[in-house]
């Protein structure tokens, strides 16, 4: 018996040796992880310290605080910043649907300010912007070397007064100049017409209002066409949409959706991951749909582009989109301010991450440049045309009756209405063609997409 105890007492003296062995070192790694973070904090003390007594002038102890706070979020990627009271109370504003400045969703590629949309019906479209423009100086001061936040801040004014802003665009020998007036931005997020018999949705930002907007507008089409059976399909126009709520995108995305995921999230922690399924219910009805995109559409966007390509519910054309493929969330702070951090990345339905990518269209489609309009004194050209009644002494058609008649100019006019769009937008033309093709092979509308998720979860709410 007194064996057994010396050799258990032994074991145990074992494994105490053993396991101080173990944990030791990892105990001083930590410690000494921890000891280096504590001495880097203590450096930021001594640089803020000798900053504050010894600049060439006197500075502002809270902005620099502030800038250290934004270069470190800053320089995680360029969608993660800080956000003090005044620029959190104006996206929070900008969520609402209305806001002051020039109309412009921007991000910072090689030190310049990138332009990824001019919003619709904004001083910054009204002045000619576009896409992939490039905004190197404000008012005559470079950007080069400003954060985001800073060049953002110079763009900023009162509202009625101009602004100057020097342009690199793609395809111009030289930068140019293009002044705006700032203007109190008030965005109607959905704008919904009728063009023949098929209703388009223009989509120009994914806030508060997007989803009402969108149902409102599909609804007061159909009930002008008459119903959904004077209806041959629906454009969701996306081009040049920065994105927004990721909320929005997923209700929009169910709006024409059955079934199965529309999108998934994945942190750092794969436990974090969420899934957004699909509820019953198709505003359609089940309607051909064309998704437009283009290099302007990001984020939320790309969410609702390739949930419907995915799913096959939808043909999607144009040009590739931005490929902004991550989540920020908005965390309120202390004194009013907020933080604007990326804590995921989206995937599509099929599970591809479209981080840096994009969505490819099914049919791409290039918007041709705009082209100047003639003179008021001179005249389009036409190209001569001449057909069987214009001839002298033809035999009349003995064959059609008069209503028949006034159908087929009916329909001929309509050609030449789809004609003179394939002028002004010619992509929005070419969506529309697709729809008349489909709904002349017969009734049957492609089906909504398989099953490919799981059941609705609940999920909370993070902004693109």
């Amino acid at each position: 018996m007194q064996k057994f105890v010396m050799a258990a007492a032994a074991g145990t003296l074992a494994g105490v040796v053993a396991t101080t062995q173990l944990v030791g070192p990892l105990l001083a790694q930590e410690g000494n992880r921890s000891s280096s973070v504590y001495e880097q904090l203590d450096l930021f003390g001594d640089i803020f310290e000798r900053i504050r007594a010894q600049y060439v002038e006197e500075v502002d102890e809270e902005e620099l605080i502030e800038a250290a706070i934004n270069g470190m979020l800053t320089s995680l990627d360029p969608h993660s910043s800080y956000l003090p009271p005044e620029d959190a109370e104006d996206m929070r504003v900008q969520t609402r649907g209305e806001f002051g400045g020039l109309g412009i969703e921007v991000t910072q590629e090689d030190g310049f300010v990138k332009v990824v949309s001019p919003m619709d019906g904004t001083p910054a479209q009204e002045a000619g912007i576009e896409a992939g423009d490039f905004i190197t100086h404000v008012d005559g001061e470079s950007v080069l070397g400003l954060t985001l936040n800073d060049a953002v801040d110079l763009m900023r004014g009162p509202v009625g007064s101009d602004i100057v802003v020097t342009v690199v665009r793609e395809g111009e020998e030289e930068p140019f100049d293009v002044t705006i007036t700032r203007d109190t931005i008030t965005l109607t997020a959905v704008r919904a017409r009728t063009e023949g018999d098929t209703v388009v949705l223009r989509v120009t930002t994914f806030n508060d209002q997007t989803f009402p907007n969108l149902r409102d507008g599909l609804e007061e089409q159909i009930e002008e066409a008459g119903g959904m059976d004077s209806v041959n399909g629906i454009v969701l126009d996306l081009r040049n949409n920065p994105g927004g709520l990721l909320s929005q995108a997923i209700r929009v995305s169910d709006a024409f959706l059955e079934q199965g995921e529309i999108v998934s999230t994945r942190g750092r922690d794969p436990a974090e991951g969420d899934r957004y399924n699909a509820s019953e219910g198709d505003l359609a009805g089940g309607k051909p749909l064309v998704v437009l995109i283009n290099g302007g559409s990001a984020s939320a966007s790309e969410i609702v582009a390739g949930a419907l390509q995915d799913h096959r519910r939808a043909i999607v054309v144009g040009t590739k989109s931005f490929g902004k493929g991550s989540v920020q969330t908005v965390m309120p702070l202390r004194g009013d301010g907020a933080m604007r951090l990326t804590t995921a990345r989206y995937y599509t339905p099929s599970g591809r991450s479209i981080q840096a990518l994009g969505i490819s269209p099914d049919i791409v489609v290039h918007q041709p440049p705009r082209t100047e309009e003639p003179a008021e004194d001179e005249e389009a050209p036409e190209g001569f045309s001449r057909s069987e009644a214009d001839l002298r002494g033809r035999l009349d058609n003995d064959s059609l009756t008069e209503d028949e008649i006034r159908q087929i100019e009916e329909d001929r006019a309509q050609a030449e209405e789809a004609a003179r769009l394939r002028e002004e937008d010619y992509q929005l033309a070419y969506a529309l063609d697709i729809l008349k093709g489909l709904s002349a092979l017969g009734p049957e509308a492609p089906s909504a997409g398989a099953d490919t998720g799981s059941d609705d979860e609940e999920t909370s709410e993070a902004e693109e």
